[in-house]
């Protein structure tokens, strides 16, 4: 499994930016081995993490060369502030059973 942490700052969202957003996300949605995505936001408001799971590396890549996808990573600055992403192997994954996630699939 494959988690790809898009962590960012954002600015100022328009039309254009609220729609290719709308459109990426039915891309990964609509991309084989796509698992599932969650966010989460910084104490502050200030930073976002959008963190989305796919079952290989062949599936994110195949996400990542969506039309949409590469024009909005072309504009990016009119819309955020910064960004930074962590590509990583889910290795492991665990809790008490209390709490549904992406990752239970792959739970020691």
């Amino acid at each position: 499994m494959i988690s790809a942490a898009f962590i960012f700052e954002p600015g100022t969202y328009d039309a254009r930016f609220l729609a290719l957003d709308a459109k990426i996300e039915a891309a990964a949605v609509a991309t084989p081995g796509y698992l599932g995505r969650e966010t989460w936001q910084s104490e502050d408001g200030r930073r976002f993490n959008a963190t989305y799971y796919w079952t290989d590396l062949d599936a994110l890549k195949a996400f990542s060369t969506n039309a949409d996808h590469q024009e909005a990573k072309r504009d990016y600055k009119l819309w955020y502030k910064g960004f930074h992403i962590v590509i990583s192997e889910v290795l492991r994954a665990y809790g008490d059973g209390s709490l549904a996630h992406i990752t239970a699939a792959i739970s020691h």
